[in-house]
């Protein structure tokens, strides 16, 4: 009787096999967990809100004495131009730091533990994402914050700008899931920064957020119509200083839901290959 020869089953496979399938309940459970797991480490980091807490009063208040009189005329009349574009700006460039921690973290093993637990793979992904909303949502309070403290005040009111805020955040978040994709492809964490500065500096200052589109040469005025970046500020424009919900807002939330659809998945995908 001749024997079998003998099957060589990788450990992560037999891992894999042993498993048990989460429901959706328990997903969300777990990447709660990891939001949690995250927003532990912010505070044992405080640097790692020092963009969200001085960037906004700092651009706020060097953007609106340098360039409120050379463009509006005064401060005051600045403002209600200069404020949600700060918004948007600050929420976007903080939302670059869920692709730098993602890479660092996978630099240093920290998801090979991750790997062997039996917790849906989306969730460690998921959570730093997730608990990052925190960061935006103090990004944008405090950019309104210190509009207000130097004269700013909206016209939307408290609703108005509460949905301004949320617009910003939901946002953030959602554009949050292209660094995180980038931080599935790129070799090291400072590539990860480089590459997300790359995309998002030009298109932050080649928006409406700073200027009126009318007074950029016709070209320039062109892709600044276009940019996706403009679309939020005027958004946000609107809730704040309106407080309309018009149609650049449902755009805006199209857009964001589509780059969600788009680079979530790819975010996993790519994950999964590291794990």
């Amino acid at each position: 009787m001749t024997a079998e020869p003998l099957q060589v089953v990788d450990p992560a496979v037999a891992v894999a096999r042993t498993r048990p399938r989460n429901s959706p309940a328990e997903t969300i459970s777990q990447t709660l967990s990891m939001a949690w797991r995250a927003l532990k480490k912010m505070r044992r980091n405080p640097e790692q809100f020092f963009d969200v807490t001085l960037q906004p009063l700092l651009f706020t208040a060097m953007f609106a004495y340098i360039f409120g009189g050379a463009i509006s005329g005064n401060v005051t009349s600045y403002l209600p131009l200069l404020i949600p574009g700060i918004v948007a700006q600050t929420v976007l460039t903080t939302c670059m730091a869920s692709g730098v921690q993602l890479r660092e973290d996978l630099d240093k093993g920290v998801f090979d533990r991750f790997k062997v637990l039996p917790i849906a793979r989306i969730a460690p992904l998921a959570g730093p994402v997730v608990a990052d909303v925190v960061r935006y949502l103090i990004a944008a309070t405090l950019t309104f914050v210190m509009g207000m403290i130097i004269g700013y005040r909206p016209g939307g009111g408290v609703p108005g700008v509460l949905g301004a805020i949320a617009l910003s955040v939901f946002i953030g978040w959602s554009m949050a899931w292209i660094f995180t994709w980038i931080g599935t492809i790129a070799r090291n964490a400072r590539s990860v920064q480089g590459i997300s500065m790359l995309i998002l500096f030009p298109l932050t200052f080649l928006s409406n957020a700073f200027v009126p589109v009318h007074t950029l040469p016709s070209g320039l005025a062109a892709f600044v119509k276009i940019n996706p970046v403009s679309l939020l500020v005027s958004a946000t424009r609107d809730l704040a200083n309106n407080g309309a919900i018009t149609s650049q807002v449902g755009w805006t939330l199209l857009a964001g839901l589509v780059v969600i659809a788009i680079f979530a998945p790819l975010s996993v995908r790519n994950y999964r290959r590291h794990i």
